[in-house]
């Protein structure tokens, strides 16, 4: 195996412990971990880097709310004034009621879903700068255990379920993140594409003195006429210097 590979996969295994452990992890535990491929302590600070910019702390929490945004903290400060109106249970309670909907108790489950609702914040937070808003989610975890709470059945003990959940939500906001992310690089290829056969466009329009046709345009560029016509589209017919002729 190459050190690449067995680096991604220390890395990936300090990412789940982490998950287990409130997002922290110790000095103690990178150190071991990353020896096991022979990595002293000495070499290890692109680890360090990587767990800051994934805010996974080293020995104490990181502050998520620095991460967060004005418009951020402002929906945080509303949604938490809907929260303060759930009511507050035991730990005892919380067990009842997790062992109840293991067993397929709907308002049980109703009850695991309100006792979940401010962990999904924290966890939400873990995933702020990834260009979503953090309303989104909290949104997408809530879904996720609110379907989640359905499929409790196979747990051994009540103990199991607010890590089950946890994990549900978090997997949820990581696919939401990755979807999200190839929209927006989709979304940058096609203005890259309008954005350049609008510069060809202008530049030749001066030149002409009008407006350019299409295959004007194609024979004096490096651009089919295909490409044209699919920037035309993808812009709405939106490209001013390009004369679009009526269907």
């Amino acid at each position: 195996m190459n050190k690449e590979l067995e680096f991604a996969q220390k890395i990936n295994e300090l990412k789940e412990l982490a998950k287990e452990q409130n997002n922290v992890v110790s000095v103690k535990q990178v150190e071991e971990i990353f020896a096991q491929i022979g990595l002293a302590p000495d070499n290890l600070s692109p680890v360090y880097d990587y767990l800051k910019a994934k805010k996974i702390g080293v020995g104490e929490p990181v502050d998520l709310d620095e991460y967060l945004s004005e418009e951020d903290k402002n929906f945080l400060e509303m949604y938490f004034e809907e929260l303060k109106e759930l009511p507050e249970y035991s730990e005892g309670e919380k067990e009842a009621y997790y062992i109840s909907a293991m067993a397929g108790h709907a308002d049980s489950q109703k009850k695991v879903i309100e006792i979940m609702l401010p962990d999904i914040v924290d966890m939400a937070k873990l995933y702020t700068g990834q260009g979503v808003n953090l309303e989104d989610l909290i949104g997408e975890g809530n879904v996720a255990v609110t379907m989640g709470v359905t499929m409790l059945g196979a747990l051994e003990s009540g103990k199991e379920v607010p890590g089950a959940l946890a994990s549900m939500a978090m997997n949820a906001m990581e696919e939401y993140i990755s979807i999200e992310g190839n929209l927006r690089k989709q979304d940058e290829k096609v203005a890259d594409k309008v954005n350049k056969v609008a510069s060809e466009a202008k530049e030749l329009a001066e030149s002409y003195g009008r407006k350019v046709t299409i295959d004007e345009l194609a024979a004096e560029s490096k651009l089919s006429a295909k490409a044209i016509k699919d920037a035309v589209r993808m812009s709405g017919g939106k490209i001013d210097d390009i004369e679009v002729e009526e269907e």
